[in-house]
């Protein structure tokens, strides 16, 4: 039988060409040309991303010169040098020094430009590994990782700075190594920029909770989750899980009872970009965007393992069963207790209760929405049997193929809320345009009034004693007298290498402008090219 490719003018015009007397002599010569494609293309594949790598950093070091030459300075003048250097290996496992300026200055990591410069990293890229991690690796992940050049932006990294970095860092890494081209490269790059412009810097401290308008959340990780869940299903110890994001605890600052609720909670997970910006507001960190969509296939995975069971309870008429299906489908081993549609009466909760009861379930999702379904939980404690309990929202219409979900890369920076408003803009214009800002202001309004209403007491008594109040002002004063002499060395060369580094930059761009107006000038008259005029400065 021909195959469909066979049958089409090109390929048939080659077949008969081939077949002719003399065919042979041009087949070969087919094959040579193939031959050179693919290695024209293998060859553009690596060049492209290495000349964008130097046309960027190139460029950001030109324009950052005066910059670079402080911090450089400043390093020198404060530690007697400039980098410090730090063992990595990189593409073949071959080792070289990841820069970076001596100090503690913001920036400091921009002496990486100089090894994407040289060719030891990439602007993307697996994460460069030192050599004690390297030896831990093993088998494919190795292979792998060292097939390209490390990046100074990583997917995991990008991903771990939203919380969504839920993956093994490793699996993430084969994902872009497999899938990466230059167009990909620049999009990763640009993800990147946008997570970092949402979230900041995400060196701060990482508290184990985190507590918004009196609701407490465990800060903690995706696979302590599951763990934890498994772990109390297997002990059958009662607990309630509740996910909240920022329009979850704009209801609780209005809502007494869905807040008592929550405090009274087993354990409650941040969830949303939002949470995260608000803590960025506090000035901490948080480890991972915990939501329910995100736990789900996890969770069913984790229990697949365990043998144990799952019921599901909420939305409309077939989708929690069609969310049962595909998940059964995806792990194989998974044990549906049972499920139920969320549309039923007051009257049939007794009825609904005992159906879940009777199927032994270890733990039961109910997809109602908050705050009612938190609610439903709480108000049936006592009549429940299944030892785990959480509220899902609207998960089932994500796996049951009813709503689709924002795709990765938005999700990569953030947006995921973005998508929703896009689907829906009727009914979640308000929780998006108007909660988000308000929950935001919110926080900043909290941590103002908690650093106004700091304590005077919990000051060092030392600072409240008179005579030792007074030694210190001297010896502050003394200090500040010789700090002040120090740095106003220290200004006035910072300030000249500025001047240096700026005109050298601004001479070097013009410099075609400048040779242009002083050969015009030197046509037009014989004289000198610069108008000179005396005039007094630093110093007479």
């Amino acid at each position: 039988m021909k195959s469909a490719s066979s049958s089409t003018p090109a390929l048939q015009h080659i077949n008969r060409a081939i077949a002719r007397p003399g065919g042979r002599r041009f087949g070969q010569t087919v094959n040579r040309l193939r031959l050179l494609a693919y290695r024209l293309r293998i060859y553009l594949a690596d060049t492209l991303p290495r000349l964008f790598d130097i046309n960027c950093a190139g460029s950001a070091i030109l324009l950052l010169s005066p910059l670079l030459l402080l911090l450089a300075l400043l390093a020198r003048l404060q530690q007697g040098r400039v980098f410090d250097r730090h063992p990595m290996q990189g593409r073949d496992a071959a080792r070289f020094d990841m820069l970076e300026f001596a100090g503690h200055y913001p920036g400091r990591s921009l002496a990486t430009l100089f090894n994407i410069l040289k060719g030891d990293m990439s602007l993307t890229g697996p994460r460069a590994r030192t050599p004690d991690e390297v030896a831990q690796d093993s088998g494919a992940s190795m292979a792998v990782r060292h097939a390209v050049r490390p990046g100074v932006i990583s997917p995991f990294s990008m991903r771990n700075r939203v919380g969504i970095a839920h993956d093994v860092e490793a699996e993430t890494d084969s994902e872009y190594v497999y899938t990466q081209t230059p167009g990909g490269s620049v999009t990763l790059l640009l993800r990147a920029l946008l997570g970092r412009l949402i979230t900041g810097d995400n060196k701060r401290p990482t508290p184990a909770t985190l507590r918004f308008f009196d609701v407490e959340m465990t800060n903690t990780t995706m696979d302590e989750t599951l763990t934890w869940l498994s772990d109390r299903a297997r002990a059958r110890t009662r607990t309630q899980l509740a996910f909240v994001n920022p329009d979850c605890l704009n209801i609780a600052y209005k809502n007494p009872a869905y807040q008592q609720v929550l405090q009274q909670a087993s354990r409650v997970l941040p969830d949303g970009i939002g949470v995260n910006v608000g803590c960025r507001i506090k000035g901490i960190a948080l480890r991972a965007n915990l939501n329910g969509t995100d736990l789900f296939p996890r969770l069913c995975e984790t229990l697949a393992a365990t043998g144990q069971s799952i019921y599901l309870l909420g939305a409309q008429a077939d989708r929690a069963a069609a969310t049962a299906q595909a998940m059964q489908e995806r792990f194989p081993g998974l044990r549906i207790a049972g499920t139920q549609h969320g549309y039923f009466k007051a009257s049939e909760d007794a009825a609904v209760i005992q159906e879940i009861n009777a199927s032994g379930a270890d733990i039961l999702l109910v997809a109602m929405g908050a705050p009612h379904q938190e609610l439903w939980l709480a108000r049936h404690a006592d009549a429940l049997q299944v030892p785990v309990r959480m509220g899902v929202g609207g998960l089932f219409d994500y796996y049951s193929g009813s709503i689709p979900r924002a795709p990765l890369w938005m999700r990569e920076i953030g947006m995921e809320w973005g998508w929703r408003l896009l689907q829906e803009p009727g009914r979640m214009w308000k929780r998006y345009l108007v909660g988000n800002p308000l929950f935001l202001y919110r926080v900043w309004r909290e941590c103002r009034s908690q650093r106004k209403a700091a304590p005077l007491a919990q000051l060092p008594r030392s600072l409240r004693s008179s005579r030792l109040d007074r030694l210190r002002t001297r010896i502050s004063a003394a200090s500040r007298r010789g700090l002040w002499r120090h740095n106003s060395r220290i200004t006035e060369v910072v300030k000249r290498t500025l001047d240096i580094s700026a005109a050298a930059t601004l001479l070097l761009l013009l410099s075609p402008l400048f040779l242009f107006v002083a050969l015009a000038i030197r046509l037009e008259s014989r004289g000198p090219v610069f108008f000179r005029q005396v005039r007094v400065g630093h110093r007479g």
